[in-house]
């Protein structure tokens, strides 16, 4: 009940506002009267991005989930593991090498290059003696700081600067009918996630304990380094880089209704669309009639999250 109220009240009032919110005058009015122009960028424009943001906030804000459960650190998310990082280098070397595959195709390019990077992320961990929770995410941001200087460099030599650039910006601005369809696997991931929400539960206790209740911890973790790396590749792919959602989201629901994912996971999905909506009409509005990338607001709300994440963890250290 609580569920269905949060989305008739936060989430539904927002994606209205998402598709009457823009340069163009699209309003109900409008539309009662027939406006053949403002029904085109509707069903064109506002209706597709708007689901895009739905669907990249919720897949992200799991994902986010996913890998602070399997890392057993609050701080890991994908671009504090570089996860985001390395689906950028994976849509660097397609561009280079086979620019002309589909988008699909890419998009299966830039998971494979995401999931490589969380795995190299997570074997890192497992080498380094860990005194500090801080020190997981700290490692995470030097890995993909590396990652991306790679990434700039390549893209540097062969003058791939600004497609790189229009790629990663986390800009939802060009997000039109038949190209935000990759999203729909973000999707599915996320529906996938919920099905597996107890077996991700059980493997954030740890592997030996899992292993102990007879739970195929290797497979557990592989199907959650695989919608990890689906989810930031499709949402990459079809928008760009969308920082610390999946830092905010669950550390906020997890600070109000525990660490259960079968009873958070909707929270966490739909909190996280909220977000990106509400994002995206701040982008819209604060500057018009030009926009600011969603990308841009989640990095600067995300980054003092995190801020204060780390001086409530110091606070209740000291």
């Amino acid at each position: 009940m609580r569920l269905l109220l949060f989305i008739v009240v936060v989430l539904l009032p927002l994606a209205v506002a998402s598709l009457f919110t823009g340069v163009s005058s699209v309003s109900l009015s409008t539309l009662l009267n027939g406006d053949a122009r403002a029904a085109m960028i509707l069903v064109e424009s506002r209706v597709p991005r708007t689901v895009a943001l739905i669907f990249a906030g919720s897949g992200m804000a799991v994902a986010g989930t996913i890998m602070q459960m399997l890392a057993r650190n609050r701080f890991v998310e994908p671009s504090t593991a570089g996860t985001v990082e390395s689906a950028g280098l994976g849509i660097l070397t397609v561009l280079l090498l086979a620019p002309g595959l589909p988008v699909f195709l890419k998009m299966l390019v830039a998971a494979a290059f995401a999931l490589a990077g969380t795995l190299l992320f997570l074997a890192i961990l497992r080498r380094i003696p860990l005194r500090s929770v801080l020190m997981v995410p700290l490692i995470g941001i030097m890995l993909g700081g590396v990652i991306s200087a790679i990434t700039t460099f390549f893209a540097y030599r062969y003058n791939m600067q600004q497609s790189l650039g229009a790629w990663m910006t986390g800009d939802f601005s060009a997000v039109l009918r038949g190209r935000y369809e990759l999203l729909w696997f973000s999707f599915a991931m996320t529906v996938m996630a919920y099905i597996a929400a107890d077996r991700f539960t059980v493997a954030g206790l740890g592997e030996d304990f899992s292993t102990n209740l007879g739970l195929n911890y290797t497979r557990v973790m592989a199907l959650g380094l695989g919608i990890v790396s689906m989810v930031t590749a499709s949402v990459v792919v079809s928008a760009g880089m969308v920082p610390f959602l999946g830092l905010i989201v669950p550390n906020v629901v997890s600070m109000i209704m525990g660490d259960a994912l079968r009873r958070t996971l909707p929270w966490i999905a739909l909190s996280g669309a909220a977000l990106v909506l509400a994002c995206d009409i701040v982008g819209r509005t604060v500057n018009a009639p030009y926009e600011i990338p969603v990308g841009t607001v989640l990095g600067v709300i995300g980054s003092g999250f995190f801020l204060y994440l780390l001086l409530r963890k110091q606070s209740r250290a000291a």
